[in-house]
């Protein structure tokens, strides 16, 4: 038997479950099929909630070293990791159990399976491996079918993962944070573990190709962050690749059996590695991993309880169907689509992890909102994706929208780019943090409108800039004039201050800066 459906979506998570709620908004009749237990995809189950809820506990244990600067004599009696792992997976559970009271409330149908799209209007279900309940298949069919599949944690290449050599997936169902621990990557996974186990007094050694953490992002932001990181007591070593891993088993205490809500959230760097080598374990019961790298020309290596390779996603776009279908990918394993979600072949969409872009919730989310409309005959506007913005969760927070100085100048239609940073110590609320900052608003001329300033990128290092980005995207996005926005008022004493304060100084009349 076949049901039908206005839209048939392949995977649950943010892009996918955007789309059907969107269409399903629509009146359209959708179906949504995901092949886990819970629906959310990585972000919901094994990405964003849980990490955070993790970066969120080792904050409150930084806040309480830090409280003997301010004379407040506070101590730290032990963490109940029993309890910690229970709070990530109540948040997990929380945010699946709400996602699927809501899609049910807008009738969207879910099924669970693997997905197999046969042609453009029909898509096949199977059982998934671990479900052998599952008496058969199930066939679908469906006006226009989205594929959201997602992405996957990226091995070292020619190392697979193993024992004590994890990806962030295993990272977070840890049973306990690690003694020591070795970060291979330097993009925003990479950063935000390290900090996390930094904070919980684990020793963390990063590897890193170029001289600054995120190297592909605002160089200034970069820069002050990876000085934060060593502050922290990180060793960071610069200039490395990895030549060789052996790997031993994680130490039992770190093996958690029972945790299902574990998982990666990508946004990866770039490879650190050269060509490298799995060496044996050098016995069946050793213990840990030990890493061999190069740096300045020298070989070194470094052992550690696990080394977390963290060197960014691989796309789900294996699948044979894809290929059958005629689905066109890029030299990345990307689909190819236009600015709507389209791809080559009629009645297919793509968005999300598989789209060229960067692998980010809050991007899909807006994908599935364009794809959605578009499907229903309305008239979106494509993702701009100037005005993705990129949040690292690191102590302290790095984020960015926008064009950086470089960019803006290689821009056509741009003049007149210029950067103005401003010093953040001037700010009260910084001060009081004990935390470094970053602020650069980066300004120029749009040739559609040659005689007005506007603001063109914004990048900073705070401890809140994960929420203050949230207005930077609005001045950017709306292509704001400088002027306006620089007379817009923020609350003293606060964090935002220190935006009005740099939209103050690109505008040529500072106040508390020279």
């Amino acid at each position: 038997m076949t049901e039908h459906f206005d839209v048939g979506i392949i995977g649950g998570g943010p892009g996918g479950y955007s789309v059907a709620l969107r269409a399903a908004q629509l009146g359209l009749s959708v179906a949504l099929v995901n092949r886990e237990t819970r629906l959310g995809g990585t972000c919901l189950n094994r990405g964003c909630i849980p990490s955070k809820a993790l970066i969120g506990a080792t904050h409150a244990i930084a806040r309480l070293g830090d409280a003997r600067r301010m004379g407040i004599d506070a101590r730290l009696e032990g963490i109940d990791f029993g309890r910690l792992n229970g709070f990530k997976n109540d948040m997990v559970t929380a945010m699946t159990d709400g996602l699927a009271g809501l899609l049910d409330a807008r009738s969207v149908t879910v099924f669970r399976g693997e997905a197999k799209v046969v042609d453009s209007h029909h898509i096949v279900i199977g059982r998934t491996p671990d479900d052998r309940n599952d008496p058969g298949t199930t066939r679908i069919e469906a006006g226009e079918i989205v594929v959201a599949t997602g992405s996957r944690p990226r091995p070292l290449p020619g190392i697979p993962f193993a024992g004590a050599l994890i990806d962030s997936t295993q990272a977070l169902g840890l049973a306990r944070f690690p003694k020591s621990a070795v970060v291979i990557g330097a993009g925003a996974v990479a950063v935000e573990f390290a900090s996390m186990w930094r904070q919980a007094g684990v020793e963390v050694t990063m590897l890193i190709r170029h001289n600054r953490v995120l190297s592909h992002s605002h160089r200034r932001t970069a820069s002050a962050l990876t000085r934060a990181l060593k502050d922290a007591g990180i060793a960071i070593v610069t200039g490395s690749q990895v030549t060789g891993v052996q790997a031993g088993n994680l130490p039992a205490g770190l093996i958690n059996n029972g945790d299902e809500n574990v998982g990666d959230e990508g946004n990866g760097d770039g490879a650190t590695v050269a060509k490298t080598t799995a060496d044996p374990p050098s016995s069946p019961d050793a213990q840990g991993v030990t890493v061999r790298y190069t740096s300045q020309g020298e070989e070194h290596k470094i052992h550690a309880d696990l080394a977390l390779a963290a060197i960014g996603r691989d796309p789900n776009t294996d699948q044979p169907w894809l290929a059958d279908l005629g689905v066109e990918l890029d030299e990345n394993g990307l689909v190819k689509t236009d600015d709507y979600g389209r791809t080559g072949v009629e009645h297919v969409w793509a968005l999300g992890d598989i789209t060229a872009g960067p692998a980010l919730a809050h991007r899909a989310f807006e994908q599935g909102i364009v794809i959605a409309e578009t499907i229903a005959g309305l008239d979106p506007t494509p993702v701009d994706g100037d005005t993705v913005p990129t949040v690292v969760f690191s102590t302290p927070e790095a984020a960015g929208v926008g064009l950086t100085l470089e960019q803006a100048r290689e821009r056509d239609g741009i003049d007149n780019a210029r950067e103005t940073a401003y010093p953040m110590m001037g700010n009260a609320r910084i001060r009081m943090s004990g935390l470094p900052g970053s602020m650069s608003i980066v300004t120029g001329r749009r040739a559609e409108d040659p005689e007005t300033t506007v603001v063109l990128g914004v990048h900073m290092l705070a401890p809140d800039a994960s929420d203050l980005i949230a207005e930077a995207e609005e001045l950017v996005g709306n292509h704001v004039p400088l002027s306006e926005a620089a007379r817009l008022i923020h609350p003293h004493p606060t964090f935002s201050e220190t935006l009005g304060e740099a939209l103050l100084r690109a505008d040529g009349r500072p106040l508390h800066s020279r």
